[in-house]
């Protein structure tokens, strides 16, 4: 009887979603500024997941999004919420749990 091993994918250390509108300016910054800041601070410990609210509603309603573009930090610790295009990388580090370095203020 052959057994097949089963490896499970590491967990990411940071589970992100951002809640988008289409191709709008201010989501394609949000996109593009929290993705510059998750391969600077957390290059292979996070996961994002990016939720057109336009092509999903549901799952805008379930997570109660009534602004975008929002950032859900799910985990580590407790969930938070961030809403804006992302461009201040102060208030993002801080909801991420990061101190800024002092070339990022």
């Amino acid at each position: 009887m052959e057994s097949e091993l089963h490896e499970e994918a590491p967990r990411a250390e940071y589970l992100l979603h951002l809640y988008i509108t289409g191709a709008t300016p201010n989501s394609t910054r949000a996109v593009r500024n929290l993705k510059d800041i998750c391969e600077q601070y957390l290059k292979g410990r996070y996961e994002l997941l990016i939720v057109d609210i336009y092509q999903q509603p549901e799952k805008a309603k379930e997570e109660r999004i009534i602004a975008a573009p929002t950032l859900v930090k799910k985990r580590p610790g407790l969930t938070r919420w961030l809403v804006g295009d992302l461009s201040d990388r102060r208030r993002v580090l801080t909801l991420l749990g990061i101190s800024p370095e002092p070339t990022d203020m």
